[in-house]
């Protein structure tokens, strides 16, 4: 401890037990697959276009490898991303919020984290840095070391950087991930293949617009254990049959800052008009259809947040085919109070009020959707799949302008106008109701 006096005042310096924070800094919220995903928001801030995901089974010297092929980091640059808090500045845009994810993702997982980076092209040269969990406990300080020279896994990530620029985060002693006794068994290793699995749906998820390509930024590919991650649009806009409303935009101020939030809004088809019923099964996503519901939100095209609809209304059956995207940039972190591991926002309450309009409309045609598919029954694929492709084109559009009339008549409020209108089409002229997809038995 350091003292002084400034001013007249007596001042004290005191460090925080290393040795305890580590320890509560450990059980921050992530679980494996969070924690991967943490590091691979670095490597997209560091403009990588590939990341490769390697999760190996050794017993108790089981390790995990997250390499990329971005910019890399110079020595001064690796120490102080091994800083709690590191100082850099986030500019506009990046995924990186705190300066704590390298940290707090990777110790949530392992005891021992090794960085090796390379930041210059045209000369191989590596800097490689250690935070061992054991050894800042043993000295109650935050210190980095310098690995040592015969470490094979570290001389294994040089290696990964001999072509060119990156990074490799080197995981061990995955006290969080293998079972303390028995960690050469055979449940480790199917432990360790379902974590694969799993991470590379959630990696799927998250970075699903990475993954199939955003505007001014490279397009990624995410590789676990040598399998390419497949992207997963939760809106399915692959899908011929799905609809989305017009967007909607609204201007949200935050503390020293204000900013734009938009609002992109979705009805997926039910079963019986999508492509394929595998399609369809795949679309209901890991947590089921029903759960899949509701809000999406991005922060910087990163998917942070999905299923429900964060207090606006609650989940129903009825409009499960209902999904919306809600967008913003980092500008607004402070208003969406985005946690530590960017896996949980609180819609600022001036939003949640301007949102409950829209979100009401959406799930008013979601619900009409579901309904309509529940008294016609279901069928295995679209009847009108045999049909020349610019006749479904034809019958997809006629039915997206049916749903277009119905919302502008909400819109409007002329809702039962709009419903006695329907009532007359059905008696004078069924082939249009039909043609519109307004039809109802």
């Amino acid at each position: 401890m350091t003292e002084g006096i400034v001013a007249g005042k007596a001042w004290y310096d005191v460090a925080p037990s290393a040795a305890r924070l580590t320890g509560s800094l450990r059980d921050i919220g992530y679980d494996f697959s969070t924690a991967v995903a943490d590091i691979v928001d670095n490597s997209v801030a560091a403009g990588a276009t590939r990341v490769e995901i390697l999760i190996e089974h050794d017993g108790a010297d089981s390790r995990v490898f997250i390499a990329d092929d971005g910019r890399g980091m110079s020595a001064p640059a690796v120490l102080e991303a091994m800083r709690l808090g590191t100082r850099r500045t986030y500019d506009r845009g990046e995924l990186g919020r705190y300066g704590l994810g390298l940290k707090t993702a990777s110790l949530s997982q392992c005891r021992f984290l090794t960085v090796v980076s390379r930041s210059s092209a045209s000369v191989v040269r590596t800097c490689a840095r250690s935070l061992d969990l054991d050894l800042i406990e043993d000295w109650d300080q935050w210190v980095v070391v310098d690995p040592s020279p015969a470490d094979q896994m570290v001389s294994r990530a040089r290696q990964w950087l001999a072509e060119g620029t990156g990074t490799v985060v080197l995981w061990r002693s995955l006290d969080r991930v293998l079972p303390e006794k028995r960690p050469e068994g055979g449940w480790a290793r199917r432990r360790l293949e379902s974590l694969a699995t799993r991470a590379a749906e959630h990696l799927g998820i998250v970075f699903h617009r990475f993954l199939d390509g955003v505007p001014g930024r490279p397009q990624l590919v995410i590789t676990v254990n040598g399998q390419k991650v497949r992207s997963w649009d939760p809106f399915a806009q692959d899908e011929p049959a799905t609809v989305e409303l017009p967007p909607q935009r609204f201007e949200i101020e935050a503390p020293g800052a204000g900013g734009h939030v938009r609002l992109r809004r979705f009805v997926l088809p039910s079963r019986d008009r999508f492509t394929s019923p595998a399609e369809f099964e795949r679309m209901s996503g890991p947590m089921n259809w029903n759960r899949q519901q509701g809000l999406y939100v991005y922060r910087a095209d990163r998917l942070v947040q999905w299923g429900g609809w964060s207090g606006i209304r609650g989940i129903d059956e009825h409009t499960k085919l209902a999904r919306a995207a809600l967008e913003f940039d980092t500008d607004l972190d402070a208003a969406f109070n985005i946690n530590v591991a960017k896996m949980r926002v609180a819609l600022p309450a001036q939003l949640r009020t301007l949102l409950e309009p829209p979100v009401n409309e959406l799930c008013v045609l979601a619900d009409d959707a579901y309904r309509k598919t529940s008294r016609s029954g279901s069928r295995p694929l679209p009847s009108n799949l045999s049909e020349p492709p610019e006749s479904r084109a034809a019958t997809h559009a006629a039915a997206t302008a049916g749903l277009a009339l119905r919302m502008a008549a909400m819109q409007a409020g002329q809702w039962e106008a709009w419903e006695a209108i329907e009532a007359l089409l059905r008696q004078q002229s069924p082939e249009v109701v039909e043609l519109l997809g307004l039809d109802a038995d």
